[in-house]
């Protein structure tokens, strides 16, 4: 077969012309030289049998043989490597060959070179996903373990401050009986009176932390009982009635289908997420603005929206606000109070909303043109909770079951 006789013709000087051309120093060049050797072997098996798949073997090795460094670095692609094999081939082919003789032979061995070419961009490819994929995992894996770590660091911190707060609330109550019942105006009096309202913003903090803790870690208990959302909304209303007139603000509460109506769900634990909600609304809302509180009915659920006319949420922190301590901008710049218009805070209340909603089986979400400081667009937080007609605890829903029943028996010996 010519073309098998041509290779040998050859073989000697394009093994030493590509080990020079391609590897530095004598002993790294004569292992190249073995490797170069056994490609042309298998390069002539492949043009005697038609099977440009002989080569893959020694392909596959050089391809897998790149080290962590050289795929971290997206280095060391066997493409140059082909690209000056297949050069010095032709050169040789020119220099030492009959025209005729070297056009055979290129035209044999270049659909060899094609195959080689579009095999190895495939594994390095490949190689790379799953370099990449194991970073992924490792990178994945870390930022969980980081979390975690903050997660225990927020729980120990809310337990450890528990202490030390109780003795503080106890001697200031101490202090506080000091002085008689008729002398509120003092200085002293007014002093604890400032211990007293730290006390219970620092007490809200480590409650919210002890919540963000126990929603981490899936360990979030629901009461499920019977509630009404419109009874909600009218005691947040009754309890922040003086922060909104104190703010100058209007509060309308819509008396939506479905407010009124009975369903399932932890009634302290809504509250606690409602509440947050409008207090968010309240805090991002300048003096003067309006927060609306309206709803529907969908199948199976009820729907409540809390739209203020606020600063705004720029899309990109939709998600993040309900991260914990995801808090936006530049708090610094910002008040200190919790009410007071773009006060500053740790970032919890939503983060634990979004928690007592979805232990509910609802969602939560947030829509906004985006946040302007002069022009305030407004913000409107939606929230879905599930219609339950029994309760999910067993216990609950059997007391309920009784309860109705002796309710039905006291309706029928009332009945004339």
């Amino acid at each position: 077969m010519r073309i098998v006789e041509l290779l040998n013709e050859i073989r000697p000087t394009w093994i030493d012309r590509i080990a020079h051309q391609l590897a530095r120093g004598e002993s790294v060049r004569e292992s190249f030289r073995n490797q170069l050797s056994r490609f042309y072997e298998l390069m002539q098996q492949a043009i005697v049998t038609g099977d440009s798949a002989w080569l893959n073997a020694v392909l596959d090795e050089w391809a897998t043989s790149r080290t962590q460094s050289d795929l971290e670095q997206r280095e060391a692609s066997l493409t140059p490597i082909l690209n000056q094999i297949l050069l010095s081939t032709y050169k040789i082919a020119h220099e030492d060959l009959e025209v005729d003789d070297g056009f055979l032979l290129l035209g044999a061995v270049l659909p060899l070179y094609i195959h080689a070419f579009q095999y190895v961009t495939r594994q390095e490819t490949q190689l790379h996903i799953e370099h990449i994929s194991v970073e992924l995992e490792i990178s994945r894996i870390t930022l969980k373990n980081l979390d975690r770590n903050k997660s225990d660091f927020i729980s120990v911190a809310a337990h450890e401050l528990k202490t030390p707060l109780t003795l503080i609330e106890g001697y200031a109550t101490m202090l506080r009986e000091r002085f008689p019942r008729d002398d509120q105006e003092s200085s002293g009096v007014l002093y604890l009176k400032g211990i007293d309202n730290g006390i219970r913003r620092l007490r809200e903090i480590v409650n919210d932390m002890i919540d963000v803790s126990m929603i981490d870690n899936d360990m979030l208990e629901l009461n499920f009982q019977p509630v009404w959302i419109n009874q909600l909304l009218s005691i947040i209303n009754g309890e922040l009635e003086n922060i909104i007139v104190e703010r100058g603000q209007i509060l309308k509460i819509v008396n939506f289908p479905g407010s009124a109506e009975m369903t399932f769900g932890d009634p302290e634990r809504l509250y606690q997420a409602l509440r947050n909600i409008l207090t968010n609304a309240i805090k991002y809302t300048p003096d003067g603005g309006s927060i609306t509180i309206d709803g529907r009915k969908l199948p199976g659920f009820i729907e409540i929206t809390i739209a203020d006319t606020g600063i705004g949420i720029d899309e990109e922190y939709h998600e993040r606000i309900f991260v914990k301590f995801g808090s936006i901008g530049n708090i610094a710049l910002h008040s200190s109070g919790k009410t007071k218009f773009m006060g500053g805070g740790p970032g919890l209340g939503l983060p634990i909303t979004k928690g007592v909603i979805e232990a509910h089986g609802g969602a939560i979400w947030v829509e906004s043109p985006g946040c302007d400081e002069d022009n305030y667009p407004g913000s409107t937080f939606h929230v879905l909770l599930p219609i339950r007609t029994e309760s999910p605890d067993e216990k609950i829903a059997g007391r309920f079951q009784q309860w109705q029943v002796i309710e039905s028996e006291n309706e029928l010996a009332a009945e004339p």
